[in-house]
């Protein structure tokens, strides 16, 4: 598994740190807005749907109806499949 932190808005993504916080904090630091990031884990082996998982403590945000660790909003799960297809698999 792969942890990895996704900018919406950006287009970009932060990989390969032990925490996803550490890769939002990266991308925070970078310029990103907190409502544009979000995080999922990559599983290389695997494919179809079973290569992306929404999973992540910072997706947890009550206060902007996400109340999970997943990523409840379907246009945002697609936004972040999006820039996923286009920076790691280009299928």
């Amino acid at each position: 598994m792969i942890k990895a932190v996704v900018d919406v808005r950006r287009g970009i993504m932060a990989i390969g740190a032990e925490l996803q916080a550490d890769e939002e904090t990266a991308l925070l630091d970078d310029g990103s807005a907190q409502a544009d990031v979000w995080g999922i884990n990559l599983y290389p082996d695997e494919s179809g749907d079973d290569w992306l998982e929404f999973d992540s403590m910072i997706n947890v945000r009550p206060a902007r109806g996400n109340r999970s660790r997943g990523v409840e909003d379907e246009g945002i799960r697609a936004a972040i499949r999006g820039v996923v297809r286009h920076l790691v698999r280009d299928e």
